[in-house]
């Protein structure tokens, strides 16, 4: 016996908003319209970073393969409060704006990446939708800053918590300050890129 398709399911309401987020108008990082509410988001990339080569090369004609995918909730939505839309303020647009200034800081410490490289899509979506979407996005494309090179969305620990290790992200692209205040890493960049690019060949990207 087949299972019977339910519309209402949660995962396949879940499924409703990746596919609606994908359908949004790409953007590029460095000129996001400032706009309110929470939500998901996908970032791409289409750099030179030579462990990237394979996902640049696939949105060479569209923006289809994220690099990273990412949720931004208010902050009484944690705690399973309802929020009205005025109360909701711009938690997805400020994500946004913090990952621009870890890219920009990127560019101007180690240089390795460019702000201009990354395009993004984003949904404003009831809160209670919010991590079904991100997560059935991160098992779809299993973008390399969520599996692979950890650390791009996390945010400084502050003063006194810096005993950590370097998030490995901070460690391939150098530059912001409060991760250079972290424990080094002994990691050789190259077995770095050695693992992104085993993982990229297990996992391809698509076009399509």
């Amino acid at each position: 016996m087949t299972d019977v398709y339910n519309p209402l399911d949660k995962i396949n309401l879940g499924k409703s908003v990746a596919d609606a987020l994908l359908e949004q108008p790409v953007h590029p990082l460095g000129a996001v319209p400032t706009f309110e509410g929470a939500g998901i988001y996908v970032l791409y990339y289409r750099g030179d970073f030579p462990a990237y080569a394979p996902i640049a090369e696939a949105n060479g004609e569209d923006a289809v393969w994220p690099i990273y995918i990412g949720k931004a909730i208010p902050s009484g939505g944690r705690k399973g409060t309802s929020l009205s839309a005025s109360a909701r303020g711009m938690p997805l647009y400020k994500r946004l704006s913090e990952h621009r200034e870890s890219i920009a800081e990127a560019e101007h410490g180690a240089g390795t990446l460019a702000v201009r490289d990354f395009m993004v899509r984003y949904l404003t979506v009831d809160d209670i939708w919010i991590p079904l979407g991100e997560s059935l996005l991160i098992a779809r494309f299993r973008p390399v800053w969520n599996i692979v090179v950890d650390g791009f969305g996390n945010h400084d620990p502050g003063k006194g918590r810096y005993n950590g290790l370097r998030p490995l992200w901070d460690h391939l692209h150098a530059g912001r300050g409060w991760a250079e205040r972290c424990v080094p890493r002994d990691d050789d960049p190259s077995a770095v890129y050695e693992r992104i690019r085993d993982y990229l060949a297990a996992h391809p990207v698509s076009g399509n």
